[in-house]
């Protein structure tokens, strides 16, 4: 947990978007031809069938899906939890012919429908299946692995979380975590991500980064556990309550150093951000004073060199700044866990392709 840089170490990094989930960025976006002129011309028709009130939003550089479904929903005096918002605003982008939903541009149109039962409040929730010892199973819903979405306790598991999931199981073939504690820690996270604002895969991602996800010996000889809690004063250790002895976190459970992680983002304001980007949560372990600094491509007051993953095209030698610190991350979760991380859609296309020439599946 760095306010000051680290020292690398053999085999551990030294090391969060631009604010929310489904947020504007740069250009690139891709829709289906005609999607937005079907979606633009149900606007037109006003309510019809099932068809609730819908309007053509232009997006604002900071908005996001989750943003205009709730300002939708707002005026007509509907207030929606987190986990219905997000399902809403997975639909709408579809509707709308958006691929990726983390990314709608500046000055693009979005055509925002509220169907009569979601205005209603009636949205049903995920259903979930825990079983003792066994991370709970969501029901699947397309696109969200780089959302950003808060979960409150009535429903935690609104969303999938593969990248989380996917952590938790290499984490317990490492031995970071016992099997039977898989559960607790993963329920922990939730939490956290619902308290201090943040998605639970993005902690994921960072832990990946910091200690090769979640192993709570980790340690570079100044900074230790799975978000590498630093020594010396008004540092990640001292902030958890471990000023004395750093050293001491490493004889901590995964578990018990999520309670020091909730401590350390009390310290540090984590939520009074609002909602927090990949960027803006990786920025409150690594050097919370550079969160202050919005411009994705600006660089960060970060004496460095840090890992090679947070640099501008991975060489040390340039700046670092938040659309690298993104690209980092993802890069690194995508390398740890590799093909454990494939989506679902890229692998049904693969064996769509094995099907059509004539390849076994």
């Amino acid at each position: 947990m760095l306010i000051d840089p680290k020292i690398p170490s053999s085999g551990l990094s030294s090391s969060r978007p631009v604010g929310n989930a489904m947020m504007v960025v740069g250009a690139g976006q891709k829709t289906r031809p005609g999607a937005f002129a079907q979606a633009l011309g149900q606007v037109r028709q006003g309510m019809s069938g099932n068809t609730g009130p819908s309007q053509i939003r232009t997006v604002n550089r900071g908005d996001t899906l989750i943003g205009l479904v709730r300002q939708q929903a707002n005026s007509h005096g509907v207030t929606l939890g987190p986990a219905q918002e997000f399902r809403i605003a997975q639909r709408i982008a579809q509707e709308n012919g958006i691929e990726n939903p983390n990314c709608i541009l500046p000055g693009q149109q979005v055509a925002v429908n509220l169907l009569p039962s979601e205005l209603n409040g009636s949205v049903a929730a995920a259903p979930l299946s825990v079983q003792a010892g066994s991370t709970p199973k969501p029901v699947p819903v397309k696109n969200i692995a780089d959302s950003t979405v808060a979960i409150n306790d009535s429903n935690k598991d609104s969303g999938v979380h593969p990248v989380l999931e996917k952590t938790l199981d290499r984490a317990v073939a490492k031995g970071f975590i016992p099997s039977q504690d898989k559960a607790a820690v993963y329920e922990k996270i939730l939490q956290l991500a619902s308290n201090h604002r943040f998605n639970p895969d993005d902690f994921a991602r960072m832990t990946l980064m910091e200690s090769d996800g979640m192993n709570p010996r980790a340690s570079n000889q100044r900074c230790h556990g799975i978000i590498q809690f630093c020594d010396g004063p008004a540092r990640g250790a001292a902030s958890a309550g471990y000023a004395a002895n750093p050293r001491a976190i490493l004889e901590l459970s995964v578990q018990k150093q999520l309670g020091l992680v909730d401590k350390y983002f009390e310290e540090v304001g984590l939520k009074s951000k609002g909602s927090n980007g990949l960027e803006d949560l990786y920025l409150s372990v690594l050097r919370p004073a550079s969160r202050s600094e919005t411009q994705g491509a600006q660089a960060l007051n970060i004496p460095g060199p840090q890992s090679s993953y947070l640099h501008v095209g991975g060489d040390t030698r340039e700046p670092i700044t938040r659309l690298s610190i993104r690209q980092g991350l993802l890069q690194n979760a995508a390398e740890r866990l590799g093909q454990l991380l494939a989506p679902a859609t890229s692998r049904q296309q693969v064996l769509r392709s094995n099907e059509r020439n004539g390849n076994a599946s």
